[in-house]
């Protein structure tokens, strides 16, 4: 027996919970966002994928002996060679234990010398401004801004850009990112963990890290800073291995990691994943931990593409452990364009009946697509996890009230 969602109802609840301007609500942005972002077709994407990534400092490093060493070491130890996430973890596993000596061909210096250049490439990759004009970004930002809420708005991202922060300036969206002062500005841990900031600043935490975070070492510590713009020449801190860090606890990772753990344990809490694959087992632990522990808590993927890959593709789910967490956590629910697990029930998007006018704006993200191979049946498809398409929902109803939403 095949189950089937109701797309109209399942839009009406996220438009309501949506428009709660006295509940916890939040947003987490990762990897595929900037994808969505329209560029000329010879400028597209603005900020590749981390797949693309990898193989563009792949390429810019291919000449470097030590470097192809590091990669040989890192296929040894069955790690992905294309995903530069796993490449710096690695590196930094090794530095943790190479101080004073070699390991696996590679001195500390070595070690240290391509770390260096791995982040000077990434740097150089995602410090890129967001083109003129509207941009998914800047209707995230101008949902945010739309209305007073009595709790600010909580933006999670794991990417190391600058695109939310430019957004969030355009628009001038006052935000708070774990940072204060002006001249150097530096990690307040105390105002991250006890809330100290105004509730009407929206708040923007980068769990792993920022082209424009550095580390300097003042007298014997280590401290971390962030600049308005990425520092040439800096140390910059992207997705840093918990393993480098002996005072990690005063570092901003394992904070941020800590607050996505309070905000989704808050009650009746509600975050919205984009752009976001699974692939990320630390990620992984902390979201559903915290939904294990608070049952009105519940966090929305919205997926791109289809539930399965197309024969071309390889065949097979689209994200395997996306599906797998949901069809166990109950509170975690995924969606893709053409099917969704909601509740733990895997179905199809049904059938829509209610076509009334009502729903005229609801239906504008639930249109009809010709099934290939149905003899010209149709179903419905739900794209927001196309993040452009999610921002033009959030455009849609902008400023609307619970009240309004309950009396259609």
């Amino acid at each position: 027996m095949t189950n089937f969602h109701d797309p109209i109802r399942h839009l009406k609840y996220l438009r309501q919970s949506l428009s709660q301007d006295n509940e916890a609500i939040g947003f987490f942005i990762s990897a595929g966002c900037p994808l969505s972002v329209n560029m000329p077709e010879d400028e597209w994407p603005l900020i590749p994928d981390v797949k693309n990534l990898t193989i563009a400092i792949n390429a810019a490093l291919s000449n470097e002996a030590k470097y192809s060493i590091l990669l040989e070491e890192l296929q040894k130890s069955g790690k992905d060679r294309e995903n530069i996430e796993d490449i710096l973890s690695f590196l930094r596993g090794l530095l943790a234990v190479a101080i004073g000596g070699d390991v696996r061909g590679l001195s500390e210096s070595d070690l240290l010398a391509l770390e260096e250049k791995i982040c000077a490439e990434i740097v150089g990759k995602l410090d890129v401004p967001l083109p003129s004009g509207e941009t998914p970004y800047h209707r995230l930002s101008n949902w945010v801004r739309s209305i007073d809420r009595k709790v600010p708005i909580e933006i999670f991202t794991t990417n190391y850009d600058l695109l939310l922060e430019q957004a969030l300036d355009d628009l001038e969206v006052p935000y708070f990112d774990g940072f204060v002062g002006s001249r150097r500005s530096f990690f307040d841990l105390r105002a991250v963990e006890e809330n100290l900031i105004p509730v009407h600043w929206s708040r923007l935490w980068k769990i792993h890290g920022s082209i424009n975070w550095h580390q300097q070492t003042i007298g014997e510590e280590k401290k971390v800073f962030r600049s308005s713009q990425p520092e040439e020449g800096a140390t910059h801190l992207i997705y840093p291995s918990h393993l480098k860090y002996e005072e990690s606890r005063k570092m901003p990772y394992l904070a941020l990691i800590d607050q996505l753990n309070r905000f989704i344990r808050r009650k009746s809490s509600f975050l919205v994943l984009s752009g976001y694959s699974f692939n990320d087992g630390h990620l992984n632990d902390a979201i559903i931990n915290a939904l294990k522990s608070n049952p009105t808590g519940m966090v929305l993927a919205l997926q791109f593409g289809k539930f399965d890959l197309t024969k071309d593709e390889g065949g097979g789910h689209r994200y395997p452990k996306a599906y797998e967490l949901a069809k166990r956590q109950h509170n975690l629910n995924v969606w893709t364009y053409d099917q969704a697990i909601i509740g733990t029930n895997q179905g199809k998007w049904g059938a829509i009946k209610h076509k009334d006018d009502e729903d005229r704006d609801i239906l504008e993200f639930a249109p009809s697509v010709i099934i290939e191979g149905g003899d010209g049946a149709s179903e419905p498809h739900v794209k927001l996890g196309d993040f452009s398409v999610f921002t033009d929902f959030l455009k849609k109803f902008i400023g609307a009230q619970v009240g309004e939403q309950d009396a259609k």
